[in-house]
């Protein structure tokens, strides 16, 4: 996939976000990390519908999902404020549909692309090679 100069690409989990802006012109990609912002996850998102007991026993899934709201939230704010006009979205596939629950309408319009992949701890070259096989 061509992604256009200045498109942002957020790759995330249930634990990091990483943003990287594409310096280069198509067809060349230049991803360029910019943020790896603090995200406050302290208020819930849907992860609070998710409660560990015995036939959810897994005690991480809601601060999981609290990150990836968190997370959304984040990417809502530099759309609302301009500071992003295109974005490509590359994280685990449970992460991206818990993400996906809160982008505001101003971001799901600017979202030209998503990888359902796990990719948080891969070097940027690995990054781009994904993005131009996706």
């Amino acid at each position: 996939m061509m992604l256009p100069h200045g498109t942002v690409v957020a790759v995330a989990d249930g634990t990091a976000l990483r943003l990287f802006r594409n310096r280069g012109t198509e067809p060349h990609l230049d991803l360029a990390e910019f943020g790896h912002p603090a995200i406050n996850s302290a208020n819930p998102g849907s992860g609070s519908r998710h409660r560990s007991n015995s036939s959810n026993p897994d005690p991480h899934r809601q601060a999981e999902d609290n990150f990836a709201a968190a997370s959304a939230g984040q990417l809502n704010r530099l759309a609302l404020e301009g500071s992003l006009e295109r974005l490509f979205v590359i994280a685990d596939p449970r992460t991206l549909g818990e993400m996906r629950k809160h982008f505001h309408s101003t971001l799901h319009a600017r979202i030209v692309g998503e990888l359902p992949k796990e990719m948080i701890d891969h070097p940027v070259h690995d990054i781009v090679e994904a993005i131009r096989h996706a």
